[in-house]
């Protein structure tokens, strides 16, 4: 597990002692949104045990990351006087991590941030490694800025009070830390989806070992390329199609939704390429199905729109779209190419058909 990650029952209630430990400051701020706070955020303030802590929220929901909310938070904290001896406490799911995380590494040109996820896909993949930022109108986190959190405080306690659809979203990333990463793992994962899927699964210890196994994989990543030059390319494996999927729902599947999809069909891409062994794409749909999670496009979805919409994506180089491709479970393809292949859109037409 990252060495910058805590990961215990409890840590909630630790969280001023960990934040101070690391990040020492006059006063923190916290950032969460309307579901999480009412939950939360009273806990959070209180492991402070006083001193100069705020509380804003913004709405939920992935249409609160923008740069009008980013701009309101940011007036918000110079109105409150927040100054360079501030820390941004990032209090939520991937849409607050993101958010408050973009927010920090902005604010006066950058202040810590502490990131304190309360879903599953936050856990084991959004709070982990640096990659903070806002949507536009034109796609998903096409603004942001790497900004590597001073730590990232997990209770996986709070689990308790996450729905069941997204239980089931943040196992979609585990599902992907598995193919690109640890054959085993992915396994592993499959295996245990009876526990974690049924009632109280979500705070069970076999949850808390699959949350510290993607954290494991996904920190080793990083650690090995920060800025996304090279390896870590591999972690977008299901997030082109994935983000293109999610956008053109208009965000309202959740984004491991959306993810398991762009798996299924990246999957049936890299065999219909000859980069993949046979029977992946099958490997990874029977796990998407067995999670309970879509691995086909939804009905609504058009094809060309999916394709036109990847080439607004953030991998997309001299108009030919990049794809993060396994070649069989645990093995990624393009160590030769930089971790990316290019392809043409008559193959991605082909997969999505």
């Amino acid at each position: 597990m990252d060495d910058a990650a805590v990961l215990a029952p409890g840590a909630l209630d630790r969280l001023g002692a960990e934040a101070r430990a690391v990040a020492p400051a006059y006063r923190y701020t916290i950032i969460t949104d309307h579901h999480v706070g009412p939950l939360y955020a009273a806990r959070a303030v209180a492991s402070f045990g006083g001193g100069r802590v705020d509380v804003l929220t913004v709405p939920a929901g992935e249409h609160s990351k923008t740069r009008t909310t980013w701009a309101a938070l940011t007036d918000e904290m110079l109105a409150l006087g927040c100054g360079r001896d501030t820390v941004v406490i990032a209090l939520g799911g991937g849409v607050v991590g993101d958010l408050a995380g973009f927010v920090a590494a902005t604010f006066l040109r950058g202040v810590p941030v502490v990131q304190v996820p309360t879903t599953l896909v936050a856990m084991i993949d959004a709070a982990i490694g640096g990659k903070t930022g806002v949507d536009t109108p034109a796609g998903k986190n096409l603004v942001g800025a790497f900004h590597a959190p001073a730590a990232v405080v997990i209770d996986p306690t709070v689990l308790d009070t996450l729905p069941a659809a997204q239980v089931r979203a943040g196992l979609a990333e585990a599902i992907k830390h598995g193919v690109i990463a640890d054959a085993g793992y992915f396994d592993r994962t499959i295996a245990a989806l009876p526990v974690l899927l049924a009632p109280g699964g979500a705070t069970t210890p076999a949850m808390t070992a699959i949350i510290a196994g993607s954290i494991a994989i996904k920190a080793a990543i990083v650690a090995a390329d920060a800025r996304e030059h090279g390896r870590r390319k591999v972690l977008n494996f299901g997030h082109t199609i994935g983000h293109a999927v999610e956008a053109a729902s208009e965000y309202t599947l959740l984004h491991g939704e959306a993810v398991a999809i762009g798996m299924a069909i990246e999957s049936r891409l890299a065999e219909l390429a000859g980069i993949a062994t046979a029977g992946i794409a099958d490997r990874v749909r029977a796990a998407l199905d067995a999670a309970g999670l879509p691995s086909r496009l939804p009905a609504t979805a058009v094809a060309a729109d999916i394709v036109t919409r990847t080439h607004l994506d953030k991998k997309a180089r001299a108009g030919i779209v990049e794809y993060a491709l396994p070649r069989s479970l645990g093995d990624m393809a393009g160590a030769d190419s930089g971790w990316a292949v290019a392809l043409p859109d008559a193959f991605v037409t082909e997969a999505l058909g």
